[in-house]
């Protein structure tokens, strides 16, 4: 499964969030995979997409963030999937 995850850095402050990235990875449990991610150009904001069989994965990434980003996590599917989902209805 495909998740787009929306990151706030909290106080909008991005240089806690880098410098743990820095010093520590990304802390993503064997099995999560990390996909692609963009981030605002105020850098306020991260969107990044993440993937995983086990949402338990996901959590205890999040777990892992929680202290210093907000998150937002929505099920995502790629574009063509969804295409092929609607075709018989149009």
């Amino acid at each position: 499964m495909l998740y787009m995850i929306v990151e706030t850095f909290r106080n909008g402050d991005a240089v806690p969030v880098y410098r743990r990235f820095r010093d520590r990875g990304r802390l993503a449990p064997e099995g999560l995979r990390y996909v692609s991610s963009w981030v605002t150009d105020d850098l306020r904001r991260c969107f990044q997409v993440m993937e995983c069989d086990n949402e338990a994965l996901l959590r205890a990434w999040i777990a892992a963030w929680d202290d210093i980003v907000e998150f937002e996590v929505v099920p995502v599917i790629p574009s063509a999937q969804a295409a092929a989902a609607i075709a018989p209805r149009l």
